[in-house]
């Protein structure tokens, strides 16, 4: 990418992970060695950082997607997907390579069991990048699984002043590289502990913000929430109770609502709170990306829809 034109400004870029899930509908998941019926299979775009790009997009921000798609049936349909919303999307094409692709089993009570598939050659390299693509943005979302890309991405948004969010579920090779240059980070329930090992999710996430200089740090936790920490307190918001269909992307779009509340400058409650709705409103539906509605939708969910019953923060955070 490097030599292109300047990138042109925008709200958010996401650098990291797509994917073309094939969701397989089961009433309950197999035990080993048997045979069950599966009720549909549907193929659809995802992927972390798209999937999270793609809702920021719906609405009503501006953004843009870096990443690698080969030159396939499943390439093609996620360019026709960011052309159709309008993203930005600066894609490298490998010739030859396999898109990304998932498979996913999902339950008679909406959770997800994920097998993936990635090309080694897809891997987004630091040498992909053009720095005004990163820097021309308002903020900055990677994944982590492309390590070395990611922290080159964040080292610039940081060095301009672009706030980075980072949506991290490994510990993988390189991660302490970038961890420094996260401002927001939003992990899985297991990440701090397996980071830091400290099996309390509360003082984990505490020493992850004192070791890494992170604005917030946070975990999701399901129907339980999110519990996170700004280096002065802790919050703890359950989860808004719906009825669940599919639990894929649930967390992608939680991701995507916490960016669109921060670029909003809404209080760290409301965005934590939105993106919990946002989370929730996904998993109503099927695909990573099935239940992104309307802001207007995700309100009108945060004031009619009740929540989980809280849990205590001693509870939560053991």
């Amino acid at each position: 990418m490097r030599g292109m034109t300047a990138a042109p400004m925008v709200d958010l870029v996401g650098v990291g992970l797509n994917a073309t899930d094939t969701l397989i509908s089961l009433a309950s998941y197999p035990v080993r060695g048997s045979k069950t019926e599966y009720r549909t299979v549907s193929t659809m775009p995802g992927g972390q950082t798209a999937s999270a790009v793609m809702a920021c997009q719906s609405w009503g921000l501006r953004t843009r997607y870096v990443g690698r798609l080969g030159d396939d049936d499943a390439g093609r349909l996620h360019r026709r997907e960011f052309a159709r919303t309008g993203v930005d999307a600066r894609i490298i094409e490998v010739p030859g390579a396999a898109s990304p692709q998932s498979l996913i089993f999902v339950d008679g009570g909406g959770e997800r069991t994920v097998l993936c598939r990635r090309d080694d050659r897809l891997l987004l390299q630091p040498a992909d990048l053009d720095r005004s693509s990163i820097v021309n943005a308002r903020a900055l979302h990677v994944d982590g699984y492309e390590t070395a890309a990611a922290t080159l991405a964040a080292r610039w948004a940081h060095d301009a002043g672009v706030p980075v969010i980072a949506d991290l579920d490994e510990t993988y090779p390189g991660v302490h590289e970038l961890l420094p240059f996260i401002d927001y980070l939003i992990v899985s329930r297991d990440f701090p502990g397996r980071l830091t090992g400290e099996a309390n999710l509360e003082r984990a996430l505490r020493r992850m913000q004192e070791r890494y200089g992170c604005r917030l740090t946070a975990a999701t936790l399901g129907q339980e929430g999110v519990l996170a920490w700004d280096g002065k307190r802790s919050y703890l918001h359950a989860a808004y109770r719906v009825a669940v269909v599919d639990t894929t992307g649930a967390g992608d779009i939680f991701h995507a609502g916490f960016i669109y509340g921060l670029l909003q400058e809404w209080t760290l409650e409301r965005q934590l709170d939105f993106a919990c709705a946002a989370a929730a409103l996904n998993c109503t539906c099927s695909g990573a990306r099935g239940g992104i509605r309307t802001v207007a939708d995700v309100e009108t969910l945060m004031a009619t829809t009740p929540r989980y019953e809280p849990e205590s923060l001693a509870r939560a955070a053991d």
